[in-house]
């Protein structure tokens, strides 16, 4: 991860940044509560939280790059549990109050304290690779759609459908979520289509590894597997695909944190797109920006179903048009 010094506010946010944008789309707190008492949104979050850590403990035993993984991830399980409930009788211990960034930034410190690098590198991997056999056959369905309205349609369910594993503009910088069927079938067969159409596009991944999120060596790897010995995209070229490491290291992103390198590339950018629930809706929904934007994603928490007046699996795509 860059260095705190290193990192810059995406140039795209809607200024003055301070008073435009919050990390964070559902309020766990209102400045009118009790500093020093969970609310009940905070409780319902931290349950949540509390509720993977089973599931992040399964991983972690199993991770065979660590060694005593079974009792390391038994620590981890203990320590996460007690950050949690230390959070639920003080909301300002810990660096709180909380939300889903310091939540979910806490569970990767524990792991990494520990020595858990990357506990869904397996499972990862072996959607990839499945994800890549698929690869040609969901881009020529695509391409045998004529209708230009039609096939982008098709493409955006496609980016609904690989979301569950967990255009016009000049230039598209597009924030990437999960692994395998995610990136692989949903968005690179849409990054290809606005490539076909002259559109300049840059990919962002993560830094480092976090739940199944696709990293930004992870994204070169899958790509450069994708291509042809001409360096072509199934017959599209790539000149114009850039890949972007984002700085970010969590399955959420503070768009007032991340690398100089994509705060370059995406700087004169027509259209943001963030994909996901983590980035799209937990904390980006109502995020405002100087280009137009797209939050797509689907919901996959109860808690997020409710806050949004909808059904858990919906799916979310909320379009932003800047004009003028």
């Amino acid at each position: 991860m860059e260095s705190d010094s290193a990192m810059v506010a995406f140039p795209l946010l809607t200024t003055p940044i301070e008073s435009n944008y919050r990390a964070c789309t559902i309020p766990y707190r209102f400045p009118s509560d009790n500093p020093r008492k969970a609310t009940p949104t905070e409780i319902a979050w931290i349950d949540l939280f509390r509720n993977s850590i089973p599931s992040f403990k399964k991983r972690a035993e199993s991770d065979t790059t660590v060694v005593d993984a079974s009792t390391k991830a038994e620590k981890f399980a203990q320590r996460y549990a007690d950050i949690l409930d230390d959070i639920k009788k003080d909301p300002e211990s810990h660096g709180g109050p909380p939300d889903c960034i310091l939540l979910c930034r806490l569970r990767e410190q524990v792991l990494r304290e520990l020595g858990f690098r990357d506990i869904f590198k397996k499972v990862k991997d072996e959607e990839n690779t499945k994800a890549i056999s698929l690869f040609p056959d969901v881009v020529r369905l695509n391409d045998d759609i004529e209708d230009g309205g039609k096939c982008l349609e098709n493409l955006v369910r496609g980016i609904f459908a690989g979301n569950i594993f967990d255009l016009g503009s000049a230039q598209a910088v597009i924030f990437v979520d999960n692994s395998g069927a995610d990136v692989i079938l949903g968005i690179l067969p849409f990054a290809r289509e606005l490539l076909k159409r002259g559109t300049q596009v840059v990919l962002a991944a993560n830094d480092m590894p976090s739940i199944n999120d696709v990293t930004y060596p992870e994204l070169i790897e899958i790509i450069s597997k994708l291509k042809d010995e001409s360096g072509k995209l199934i017959g599209v070229d790539t000149s114009n695909l850039l890949i972007a490491n984002s700085g970010n290291d969590l399955p959420v992103i503070d768009l007032t944190r991340i690398s100089q390198e994509l705060a370059y590339l995406a700087s004169d950018a027509d259209l943001v797109i963030l994909e996901g629930m983590g980035r799209g809706i937990e904390t980006n929904l109502y995020a405002q920006f100087k280009c137009d934007s797209l939050k797509i994603g689907m919901v996959k928490h109860p808690e997020v179903a409710q806050f949004l007046g909808g059904r858990l699996y919906d799916c979310v795509f909320k379009y932003n048009e800047v004009l003028g």
